[in-house]
């Protein structure tokens, strides 16, 4: 039995003091017991001899220091797993909120984990279709990679998470594919936009979802992405699934993370995010990947709003050094229509190269990939020259390449978030796009694919 404690000694916004304590060590839940028999939950931040500061995951209103009990549990947060997760919906905690039973766990895990050991990796190669040219096509998603989504706020990032989500899939095998999906502080109506859009395709049957809504304590969003994570490490190793991982919005993490430090009155670093924000991104990031002696994977995009559209700022900043590469929304091409608003150029999978070719999608795609890239930055080049100097200037070369630029945003990027285009449809419109250049323009493709494809899709 716990042993209780009367000690508390003060409570100051989320945090709590509790003095005299034994045996009771960092991260560990707590309960605590008001005068009227209701129960509330703690964390333990920061152990300083025998004074416990713990964080409470509900409000601290009716907590009376004399009259209110604290049990510490002897464990840190776990998460109770089993298949019967899928199709389901929980809160932040792990708890259910789709009104179904709960879980009946095949086992209790530990959702802090850990990072997985870099010797113990399988280089990642093998393509996943999402359905979105703008990332089969030329930023290419690779089974237990990390690729972000850099967004800004008002972008419709929600949309294309979930278009990716609905439509994610391993080609050429049957081995159990399954979605993790994870949103953070996010509103009640996009609460309700992910579980209907889940629901209405039927995605929602391999689909694990964690939702904290904004109005939720800032621990359970640090613990929500983890939560989601601890779900995937048992369905990819121990189950034997492909699982891509969803995290929305990584920016909102952070916030929580930056409050439960200014909390903690510690010395606060770039933006007032705690000097350590890098170490804790790298413990969520790093559980990503393929293992060895595993046929499953986990495969994860954490999306982020970035403030003020500032790839500078230090969240996507430091994802950018932990992931490998990024797909960036464009706030011009979402005023001109275009959806998913996915702006190529700067976008980069590093891992795209491992994961195309023969026997993966096709022979033709890199070249095709790489024509398709300097053909639109020339082609953008053109229509600012065209902005400057009037189309007059512009060579019949330059036209060609601008109206090629205009063609490739609206046919190939824009497809909207219902479309689920095949790799083979991809490169398809790919072709047809190209066809508009001479084809003494295309030196970045192999005579042989010309022969094959120039003209004829």
């Amino acid at each position: 039995m716990p042993k209780e404690y009367r000690t508390i000694q003060e409570v100051a916004g989320p945090l709590m003091l509790v003095t005299g304590v034994e045996d009771v060590t960092y991260d560990e839940l707590g309960e605590i017991e008001l005068a009227n028999g209701e129960t509330r939950r703690c964390k333990v931040l920061e152990i300083d001899g025998n004074n416990a500061l713990v964080q409470l995951f509900e409000p601290a209103a009716g907590i009376n220091l004399s009259n209110s009990k604290v049990r510490f549990l002897g464990r840190s947060m776990e998460l109770g797993v089993s298949e019967d997760m899928l199709s389901r919906v929980f809160d932040g905690l792990g708890r259910p909120i789709d009104d179904g039973p709960e879980i009946l766990p095949e086992a209790r895990k530990d959702i802090n984990g850990l990072a997985m050991n870099p010797a113990a990796r399988v280089y990642p190669e093998e393509f996943i279709q999402t359905g979105v040219s703008a990332i089969d096509g030329l930023n290419t998603l690779v089974r237990g990679q990390k690729l972000p989504i850099f967004s800004g706020s008002g972008l419709p990032h929600a949309d294309l998470g979930a278009q990716i989500a609905r439509q994610a899939k391993v080609r050429g095998t049957s081995e159990p594919f399954a979605v993790v999906f994870a949103a953070m502080g996010i509103t009640f109506e996009e609460s309700n936009f992910f579980i209907e859009s889940f629901r209405e395709t039927g995605a929602i049957d391999r689909t694990v979802m964690f939702v904290n809504l904004a109005n939720d304590p800032a621990i359970e969003r640090i613990s929500t992405p983890r939560m989601a994570l601890t779900a995937a490490e048992f369905l990819a190793f121990e189950k034997n699934m492909h699982v891509l991982v969803i995290l929305t919005d990584i920016t909102n993490y952070a916030d929580a993370l930056r409050e439960v430090s200014a909390a903690r009155k510690e010395v606060p670093g770039r933006r007032g995010y705690p000097g350590y924000l890098y170490t804790d991104l790298a413990t969520i990031y790093e559980r990503a990947g393929r293992q060895q002696g595993s046929n499953g994977s986990i495969t994860l995009i954490p999306i982020l709003s970035m403030p003020e559209d500032d790839k500078t700022h230090p969240i996507p900043d430091l994802t950018g050094y932990i992931t490998e590469g990024q797909i960036i929304l464009s706030r011009d091409l979402y005023r001109k229509g275009v959806a998913p608003p996915i702006d190529v150029l700067p976008s980069l999978s590093r891992l795209k190269d491992k994961g195309i070719g023969k026997g993966k999608t096709r022979a033709d795609h890199a070249n095709t990939m790489n024509q398709l890239f300097a053909a639109y930055a020339r082609g953008k080049d053109a229509k600012e020259l065209m902005v400057v100097l009037g189309e007059a200037a512009l060579t019949d070369i330059d036209k060609l390449y601008a109206k090629f630029a205009d063609a490739f945003e609206n046919e190939y990027v824009s497809q909207g978030y219902t479309a689920n285009r095949d790799i083979e449809e991809t490169l398809a419109i790919g072709w047809r796009l190209l066809s508009i250049l001479p084809r003494s323009e295309l030196k970045r493709i192999k005579d042989e694919f010309l022969d094959e494809y120039y003209g004829k899709v």
